[in-house]
């Protein structure tokens, strides 16, 4: 842990107030701060009173004008003030357990970090969090926090997670939802060991805790999962079956809490062979990030932003979208839809995973080289476009290090990378990017 401070952003309020690089912070308003989560919660305060300590050991107490909310403007070593916390579980179902062998290091690491959780979205399992972890989140009110429930029997919850506390943080998720914090929730299915009976169970005890949501996704099974316990994919018989328990549950829970809290993912409804739900059904798009609604989303913003094209513009050349097997049937509609409003032409290639192995059929996770193999020497119309989430995030390269320079300089032609949003993906198309 360090609350040495690297850098002051120039002209902030604690930059206006004589803070110095090189000062340890020691605590905010009174609060002793030891990571990020007291830095950013203690730092809200309007005019918050510091205590900083310098390298020779002496401390003074400065006072902070600044509005509420407003960061105070302080950097330190490393985002969380501390080392990422690992994950201290092994389940059966984890997708770094299957990686393929050299890959970056960032890639084998798994954490399991309560605060990560909060400022960045992660799903945490509470398996490693402290009684003094969990009493902060309580005291301090720290919301939302994201769980990866998968099971609510202790027995089994502890047998997925491949640890004994996994059935001893079932009574964290207990004491979190009667203090109000919020939690989403995330269930990993895995048929034949928390379906049926194990699923429905796991619904109704999240409910009652006061889970605000929930998505439930399929295992994700590679190539290399040698010397790992045997798992089956979810195929169309379960899917159908899967998404049925849900969607009948989740009527329930629309009735009794105005919500539906468990929605299944897109790759759901794609392995069960059914059209996605209408855009009400996702309730503002709370899992979004977990895949569910996300093709709902695109299709949505896409179609809007048709209807707003006046036409009559220079039309570019054609192009070619890549993408992961299963979205190539929704992006493919929507190229030929601004084919025939529009008069652009373009079409989509269908990336197979050789890398991973052909179970995996996401666009989030084809690999450079699969993308260049697959493409070479293919009439790509003059430019391709890709999704965003097939690189590191805020980055330019994916999962085995290949830049996408690297995918323009092998096939010759520009890649234009496109967000996940319907609005952006058409003005790609058009040649506005």
């Amino acid at each position: 842990m360090s609350t040495v401070i690297t850098l002051v952003d120039r002209r902030s309020p604690a930059d206006r107030a004589g803070v110095r690089p090189g000062e340890k912070l020691i605590s905010i308003g009174g609060h002793e701060v030891a990571d990020v989560l007291d830095y950013r919660f203690f730092g809200y305060d309007a005019n918050p009173t510091l205590v900083l300590e310098a390298p020779d050991g002496k401390r003074r107490t400065l006072r902070v004008k600044k509005p509420e909310a407003e960061d105070l403007g302080l950097n330190f070593d490393t985002y969380l003030m501390d080392e990422p916390r690992p994950c201290s579980n092994h389940c059966l179902f984890c997708f770094v357990d299957q990686m393929a062998p050299g890959c970056r290091d960032t890639l084998y690491f798994k954490d399991d970090d309560a605060r990560l959780s909060f400022l960045m979205g992660n799903y945490i399992t509470l398996t490693n969090l402290s009684p003094r972890e969990a009493q902060r989140i309580i005291d301090l009110r720290i919301s939302p926090i994201n769980v990866s429930v998968h099971a609510t029997d202790p027995g089994l919850r502890s047998v997925l997670l491949g640890n004994r506390a996994g059935a001893d943080s079932l009574a964290l998720m207990r004491e979190f939802g009667k203090a109000g914090i919020i939690m989403n929730g995330q269930i990993v299915l895995c048929p034949g060991w928390n379906d049926g009976a194990q699923l429905q169970r796991t619904m109704e005890d999240m409910a009652a805790w006061g889970f605000a949501s929930c998505s439930i996704v399929p295992v994700g099974l590679t190539k290399y999962r040698k010397g790992l316990p045997r798992l089956k994919p979810v195929d169309r018989e379960t899917a159908c079956q899967v998404i049925d328990q849900v969607d009948a549950f989740g009527e329930r829970c629309l009735s009794t809490h105005g919500s539906r809290l468990f929605f299944c993912s897109d790759e759901l409804y794609i392995r069960a062979g059914r059209p996605l739900p209408d855009e009400d059904y996702y309730e503002g798009y709370v899992q979004i990030e977990n895949g569910v609604g996300m093709l709902r989303s695109l299709i949505t913003e896409f179609e809007a932003g048709l209807r707003l094209e006046e036409g009559g513009e220079p039309l570019p050349p054609p192009f070619t979208i890549a993408t992961g097997v299963s979205a190539r049937p929704f992006l493919q509609e929507l190229a030929d839809r601004a084919r025939a409003r529009l008069g652009v032409e373009g079409q989509v290639a269908a990336i197979q995973n050789d890398f991973f192995g052909h179970t995996i059929d996401v666009a989030g996770l084809i690999t450079g080289r699969d993308l260049i193999a697959q493409l070479r020497g293919k009439d790509l119309g003059g430019r391709l476009l890709m999704p965003v989430n097939m690189l590191r995030h805020g980055g330019d390269v994916f999962l085995d290090d290949v830049h996408v320079s690297d995918v323009e300089a092998a096939l010759g032609v520009p890649v234009t990378v496109v967000e996940q949003d319907g609005f952006d993906l058409l003005d790609a198309m058009m040649g506005r990017k």
